[in-house]
C-alpha cells in the first residue's frame, strides 16, 4: 500500500512538472495593460492618418462577400510564402503604416506590433507583417469592434517562442469622432516584461 501511495506521488509530480507555470495570474496583466492603453494609445486612434485611412478602406470594402474576404486572405497568405508581395507591400507601404511603425517606435520596445482593421476586420495598416490578413474570426476584432464603440479587449499573456518575450495583445475599437460610430479596431502588442 505504502509503495502505490509512493508511485501515485511520484506520477502526480512529475505530471505537474510538466504543466508549464503561468508567468502571471490570469487576467492579472489586465488592468495594466489597459491602464497603458487608455494613456498612450486611445489618444492617437483619433488622429487623422487613422480615421481616413479606414474611412477610405471601409468604403471600398463595403460590399465585399465573404468569399471576397477569403480570396483576399488567402492571396495574402500566399504573399508571405512568396517572393511577389505587392498586396503586403501595399499595406506596409501606406501612410498609415508607416504612423503605426512611428508609435511603435516612439514606445521604445513597449509595443511589440501594432495594426489597424476596418470595419470587415480587413487590415488597414500595421507595423509588422501579420500571418493574415483577415481578423474577424479572430477575439481581437469580435470582442473590440463587435462590443461596440467603447470596447477593450485584452488577450491572455502569452511567451513569444522567438523572442522569450511576455506579451498581450490590446485590441480597442475605433470610433469615428464626429458621429461616435465604430468605425474600425487596432490591435496593440505589449511587452508585459516592460511595461
Amino acid at each position: 500500500m505504502k509503495k502505490s501511495l509512493a508511485s501515485l506521488l511520484v506520477a502526480t509530480a512529475a505530471l505537474i512538472a510538466t504543466v508549464p507555470a503561468p508567468a502571471l495570474a490570469e487576467g492579472e496583466h489586465v488592468a495594466s495593460v489597459t491602464e497603458y492603453v487608455e494613456a498612450t494609445v486611445k489618444p492617437w486612434l483619433s488622429d487623422a492618418a487613422v480615421i481616413e485611412a479606414i474611412k477610405a478602406q471601409n468604403a471600398t470594402n463595403a460590399n465585399l462577400s465573404q468569399g471576397d474576404i477569403d480570396a483576399l486572405d488567402n492571396k495574402w497568405r500566399a504573399e508571405i510564402e512568396g517572393n511577389d508581395k505587392p498586396m503586403i507591400d501595399g499595406v506596409l507601404g501606406s501612410a498609415l503604416s508607416k504612423f503605426l511603425k512611428g508609435k511603435q517606435e516612439e514606445a521604445g520596445g513597449l509595443v511589440t506590433e501594432v495594426f489597424v482593421m476596418d470595419a470587415k476586420g480587413l487590415n488597414v495598416g500595421q507595423s509588422d507583417v501579420t500571418s493574415d490578413y483577415w481578423q474577424g474570426d479572430e477575439a481581437k476584432f469580435q470582442k473590440s469592434f463587435g462590443a461596440g464603440p467603447d470596447a477593450i479587449y485584452v488577450d491572455e499573456a502569452e511567451k513569444d517562442e522567438s523572442t522569450q518575450m511576455l506579451q498581450a495583445q490590446a485590441s480597442v475599437t475605433i470610433k469615428d469622432p464626429q458621429s461616435g460610430e465604430a468605425i474600425g479596431a487596432i490591435t496593440v502588442g505589449v511587452n508585459l516584461d516592460s511595461l
